[in-house]
């Protein structure tokens, strides 16, 4: 099987991911990059990709580490360039890495994490995402789809001490 090949087909709209599914999908992007690559050590982008990342380190038994990558808003609707913050783990240095993220649109916040990651000293670097959702191909994914993804831990958020529908998402779910 191609590593860029999709395990399934979604159409535009919103797609609400469950645990199950999640973590089904999580398995399937582990067995595709284990039967094409050998990674020594996992890297999750901070802060969604870290459960991703570290659900296929578990399964392939692997280290996990994270690094941080995160856009800062001037807007709702305007976003600026992704950045790294924090340094890029020391472990990463002359091993084979699979860096993960949760989605993959335009490949900016994954660009910038593998550049960071190459000049760590990682003697090599494929990139895995759950969900494929724009023009970037990471060298693996599970899924493709042009839908909103709304992940299970994005549905709500804490307020107050009470789990309420997370804002961000109250018009894509209808909460």
């Amino acid at each position: 099987m191609s590593p860029r090949r999709t395990t399934v087909e979604q159409s535009k709209g919103v797609f609400e991911v469950e645990w199950p599914l999640f973590g089904e999908l999580s398995r399937a992007l582990a067995l595709k990059v284990v039967r094409d690559y050998d990674p020594d050590i996992i890297v999750g982008v901070a802060t969604a990709g870290v459960v991703p990342g570290a659900v296929i380190a578990a399964i392939l038994d692997r280290e996990f580490h994270s690094i941080v990558v995160s856009r800062r808003y001037q807007s709702e609707s305007v976003r600026e360039t992704p950045t790294v913050f924090g340094e890029v783990p020391h472990a990463v240095r002359g091993k084979r890495v699979l860096l993960v993220d949760e989605t993959c649109d335009s490949g900016a916040t994954m660009r910038l994490a593998m550049n960071a990651v190459v000049n760590g000293g990682a003697s090599e670097v494929r990139t895995a995402v759950a969900f494929k959702t724009g023009a970037y191909e990471p060298d693996y994914h599970a899924l493709a789809t042009e839908s909103t993804i709304v992940l299970p831990w994005d549905r709500e958020v804490l307020f107050q001490g009470e789990l309420v529908p997370n804002p961000l998402y109250r018009e894509t779910i209808g909460g």
